[in-house]
C-alpha cells in the first residue's frame, strides 16, 4: 500500500479522504486561444493551488511555500474549495479537450475526475461530518512530512513545525465541531482514540531531539508551542473517548447508490461492481487452481500428506493447499525480527530486478521504517514515496510493529502470515520493483498534474503485477513455496474486492468475512482480524489491488500481441512506466498509440 492512499486530500487523488481547504485561492488564468496553451495554463493555475487549499499535502508534495500552514476545516474552507472546483471545471469546459495534445487529453480528463469527486464527496458524501480519521491524518501528517526527509536545515523545518503546533489545538477543536456523532461510525471512532497519540510522538521523537539547534526564541517558541499541543491532544483524547466514541452510531457501509458513484469516480473504469465481482469470483476459482497444483508438487512424496488426486473436490483442493503453505510458515522471523528480514529482503529483489534486467532501477534512495504511530493500526505496510517536487529525497518503506499488548498466541498468527516467503514478497510489493520503483518513475514524469492526480489502481495494480512478474522470472531460485506464496497474496488481492463489495454493498458480517479471508483465501487470524477493520475504514480502496492487477495483465497481453517478436519485458515495463501513474486504460492508449478517451 502505498501511504498516499492514507493521507492524500481529495481533489489530489483519486482515493479521497478529507477535504483539506484554505479560505482563498489564486482566480485561473486568462486562457490562451490554443488549446494545449489554455490547458497548460489552467493545469498550471491549478498545481499552484494545491498547497494553498492543502497546505499539509503540498508540504508531501515537495511544495513548501505553505510549510507552517494548516488547513482550514471549517464552513467556510468548505465553500472556498466548493468554488475552487467549480471555477475549474468552468474553465475546463471551455477547452475543446479533441484539440489538445494526447497527454494533454489524459491530463484533462484527469483533472474533470478529480474536480468532480471532490464535489461529490463535499456535497453528496459529506466525509467531512463522519470521517474522524481524516482530520487525525492531517494532524500527525502536518507534523511528519516536516521531520521525515531532509528538504531543509532542521531550523527551517522546526520554525514551520511550530507554527503548525500552535495552529493544531485550534485545529483539532475545529474537528470535534465539523464532526457529528451519531455520524461517525464507532471503529472510526475508536481507532483514532488509539492512534491520536501519535501527534506528540512525531513532535517529541522527530522534532524536539533537533530543537537546540534554533536561537533561544525559537526554541523557547518552540517548547511553548509542544507543551500547548501536548494539552490539547490530551484534551481531544478525553473527547475521543469521553464524547465521541459512546455517541458513535453512524454506519461504517457506504450502501449500494453511493458506492457505485464512489467506485466510478475512484477507479475511472468501464468495468461496473456487479461486472468487476464476476471477475473476482472467477480469478479466485483460477487462482485456487493454480495453488493447488503447486501444492501437489511440494507435498509429492511426503509423509502425512493429504490425498492429491488429479481430480480434488473442493475439500480436498483446499486441505491440500493449507498443507502446502504450512511449509512456508514454519519458516518465520521471531517476534523482533520482521525488520531485519525486510531489509534482507528488499536486498535480494533489487539484486535479482538488477540481475534479470526486468526494468530501469530507481534514483531515489530507499529506507525501511517503523511505522509512526498515528498511521497504525490500519495496514501492516506502505511505501512512502518523495513528492514529485522533492528531488533527491528518500522513500520510506514502513513497516507496523507487532502491538507490545498482543500475546504469543496472536504474534505467531501474525508471523505466521508474515513469514519468510510473505515478506519477500511484501518487500517486491512495497519497494522493489513495487511502489518505490513505480513512483520513482511516476515522479520524473513532466507532467506534474499527473503527479498529483495518480490513480489507485494503476499504483496497486503494478505493485500485484510486480509479484507475479518476479515469480515468473524464477525469484528465489523458483521455489514452489514462493510461487505459492504470491498465489496466495493475489488471492487476497481478489477476496479484497469480495470484502469491500460485500461488506458495503451486500450487508456482510464479520463472522462471513472472517470465513471468506481464512478459509476462502487461507488467510491467518491476525491478518484477517487486521482486514475486516481496514475495511471498515475505507470503501472502494480495496478494489484497486484487482482491478488494477487486471488492467495490467490485459495490457501486457495486447502489447505482446501487438509488439510480436520486438517485444521484451524491459521495453514493455520501461514504456508503462514512461507515462506517470494515470489510469491503465490512459496508460494503454499512449503506450499503444491508440485513440484517447
Amino acid at each position: 500500500m502505498r501511504r498516499s492512499a492514507l493521507l492524500m486530500p481529495l481533489a489530489m487523488l483519486a482515493v479521497p479522504a478529507l477535504p483539506i481547504l484554505a479560505p482563498s485561492f489564486t482566480a485561473t488564468a486568462a486562457q490562451p486561444a490554443n488549446a494545449d496553451a489554455a490547458f497548460s495554463a489552467l493545469s498550471a493555475a491549478y498545481i499552484d493551488n494545491v498547497a494553498r487549499l492543502s497546505p499539509v499535502y503540498g508540504t508531501q508534495l515537495g511544495d513548501h511555500r505553505f510549510d507552517d500552514k494548516l488547513p482550514d476545516i471549517s464552513a467556510a474552507g468548505r465553500a472556498a474549495q466548493v468554488a475552487f472546483d467549480r471555477k475549474m471545471l468552468a474553465d475546463l469546459a471551455k477547452i475543446d479537450i479533441k484539440a489538445l495534445s494526447r497527454d494533454n487529453q489524459v491530463d484533462a480528463l484527469l483533472l474533470k475526475n478529480a474536480l468532480e469527486y471532490d464535489l461529490w464527496d463535499i456535497e453528496v458524501l459529506k466525509s467531512w461530518s463522519w470521517n474522524a480519521q481524516s482530520y487525525n491524518d492531517v494532524a500527525g501528517s502536518a507534523l511528519y512530512t516536516l521531520a521525515a526527509r531532509d528538504f531543509a536545515p532542521w531550523p527551517q523545518r522546526l520554525k514551520a513545525a511550530t507554527a503548525r503546533m500552535e495552529a493544531l489545538p485550534a485545529f483539532l477543536l475545529e474537528s470535534r465541531k465539523r464532526l457529528i456523532a451519531a455520524k461517525v461510525p464507532e471503529i472510526y471512532a475508536t481507532t483514532v482514540s488509539r492512534q491520536n497519540s501519535g501527534i506528540v510522538d512525531i513532535a517529541e521523537s522527530m522534532l524536539a531531539p533537533h530543537a537546540d539547534e534554533l536561537a533561544p526564541a525559537d526554541k523557547a517558541r518552540f517548547d511553548a508551542a509542544l507543551a500547548k499541543l501536548k494539552s490539547a491532544v490530551a484534551d481531544q483524547q478525553v473527547w475521543l473517548d469521553k464524547t465521541l466514541a459512546p455517541a458513535a452510531k453512524g454506519d461504517f457501509r457506504l450502501g449500494t447508490r453511493l458506492y457505485d458513484q464512489k467506485m466510478r469516480f475512484a477507479l475511472m473504469s468501464t468495468m461496473n461492481r456487479t461486472e468487476l465481482k464476476a471477475k473476482a469470483e472467477k480469478a479466485a476459482t483460477d487462482a485456487r487452481a493454480e495453488m493447488y497444483a503447486l501444492a501437489q508438487q511440494v507435498l509429492a512424496g511426503k509423509p502425512g500428506a493429504p490425498p492429491l488426486p488429479a481430480q480434488p473436490t473442493q475439500a480436498q483442493r483446499m486441505a491440500a493447499i493449507e498443507a502446502a503453505l504450512e511449509l512456508s510458515y514454519a519458516q518465520r522471523p521471531n517476534r523482533d525480527g520482521v525488520m531485519d528480514k525486510a531489509k534482507a529482503t528488499l536486498a535480494s529483489a533489487t539484486e535479482f530486478v538488477r540481475a534479470k534486467d526486468l526494468i530501469s532501477l530507481p534514483a531515489a534512495r530507499v529506507q525501511i521504517i517503523t511505522m509512526p504511530k498515528f498511521q497504525q493500526g490500519v495496514a501492516v505496510a506502505y511505501c512512502d514515496s518523495p513528492g514529485p517536487l522533492d528531488k533527491g529525497q528518500d522513500t520510506f518503506y514502513a513497516i507496523s510493529p507487532i502491538p507490545d499488548g498482543w500475546s504469543d498466541e496472536q504474534a505467531t498468527s501474525f508471523l505466521r502470515e508474515y513469514n519468510d516467503y510473505m515478506i519477500h514478497d511484501l518487500s517486491i510489493h512495497e519497494a522493489m520493483p513495487g511502489h518505490w520503483l513505480q513512483i520513482d518513475h511516476s515522479n520524473q514524469d513532466k507532467s506534474m498534474l499527473r503527479a498529483v492526480l495518480s490513480s489507485g489502481p494503476f499504483v496497486e495494480g503494478w505493485a500485484v503485477y510486480a509479484e507475479g512478474m518476479m515469480a515468473d522470472a524464477g525469484y528465489m531460485n523458483g521455489d514452489p513455496l514462493f510461487k505459492l506464496t504470491v498465489l496466495k497474496m493475489r488471492l487476497r488481492s481478489i477476496t479484497n474486492t469480495l470484502l469491500d463489495i460485500g461488506i458495503h454493498t451486500e450487508g456482510m458480517s464479520r463472522e462471513a468475512a472472517m470465513e471468506l479471508m481464512t478459509k476462502g483465501a487461507f488467510q491467518q487470524e491476525r491478518e484477517a482480524s487486521g482486514k475486516w477493520v481496514r475495511a471498515q475504514l475505507s470503501s472502494t480502496q480495496l478494489l484497486s489491488y484487482f482491478s488494477g492487477y487486471e488492467e495490467h495483465m490485459e495490457m501486457r497481453a495486447e502489447a505482446k500481441r501487438r509488439w510480436g517478436a520486438s517485444f521484451t519485458l524491459k521495453r514493455y515495463n520501461d514504456a508503462v512506466l514512461s507515462h506517470g501513474s494515470p489510469p491503465a486504460r490512459f496508460v494503454r492508449q499512449l503506450v499503444l498509440d491508440l485513440p484517447i478517451g
